[in-house]
């Protein structure tokens, strides 16, 4: 536990520090021995290591690393923009960050590994680089939750995210996704950081249901027609959509309807 269980990459300075003070608070890791964090970029290379269980919140936005520019002469805010990470273990190149965290995220996992990541919705929806990873995520993991996270949680305004769950699988011909489950926890709902901040008691819905496995897959000329917070969605339904996307929404949002109401009055 001491020095074989955690690993971890930070690229900030002062983030690093805090990390490695909070970890030997805990007695995790040697002040004059074995590191459990390094510092540096996580999605520069490989690390070699293999690891059990990947949990991570990547940052948002873009990276400031160039290593590929995709024009020979741009502006600065054109590189910044246009950042990409040339890796051979990469399914593709792509100057979205978090697309490249999944890359990496699958590359250090064993294969029986699983995976927690929380991600920004555009990565269930983007096209290009965003549906070659979301085809190979289904080819060869098991993606099989995704959580809808509300709004509220996190300290940038209107962040909206979700978690996406995966088991790695051995090499296979077959796509290792069968269905995806998805909890919506989303519509209807609201939390604040200090009013109203969300518990490990409001996630005790999701962890019966999909322990239970109660929800079913009830989709009909293309619109999900369920009450129900959970749905399981067949992946063949997943293929058949634009972009193969996963941004899949099926409850109706009261707020939304109030509003309309009220213009109408």
């Amino acid at each position: 536990m001491k020095n074989e269980t955690f690993y971890g990459t930070e690229l900030v300075v002062a983030t690093f520090k805090l990390c490695l003070m909070n970890l030997y608070l805990h007695n995790i890791g040697d002040l004059y021995g074995k590191v459990p964090v390094t510092r540096g970029d996580a999605l520069l290379s490989d690390p070699g290591y293999r690891v059990d269980y990947v949990l991570t919140n990547p940052p948002f936005g873009k990276s400031l690393r160039l290593l590929l520019p995709t024009r020979e002469t741009k502006t600065e805010e054109e590189e910044k923009e246009d950042l990409v990470y040339n890796r051979q273990d990469f399914w593709t190149t792509s100057s979205n960050k978090q697309l490249n965290f999944i890359q990496h995220i699958n590359t250090i996992l064993k294969p029986t590994g699983k995976a927690a990541v929380v991600v920004p919705d555009n990565v269930l929806f983007e096209g290009g680089a965003g549906e070659i990873i979301r085809k190979k995520l289904l080819e060869t993991t098991d993606l099989h939750t995704i959580l809808r996270l509300p709004t509220g949680i996190f300290y940038k305004p209107g962040v909206k995210a979700n978690v996406i769950f995966f088991d790695k699988r051995p090499a296979s011909p077959e796509r290792q996704t069968k269905e995806v489950w998805i909890y919506d926890f989303r519509t209807n709902v609201h939390f604040t950081l200090r009013q109203h901040p969300m518990t490990d008691t409001d996630l005790q819905d999701l962890s019966s249901a999909t322990t239970r496995k109660t929800a079913m897959s009830v989709q009909k000329h293309g619109r999900l027609k369920t009450r129900r917070p959970l749905a399981q969605i067949l992946l063949r339904e997943i293929l058949e959509r634009d972009k193969t996307s996963l941004d899949i929404f099926w409850l109706k949002d009261k707020s939304l309807a109030d509003l309309d109401k009220s213009s109408r009055t």
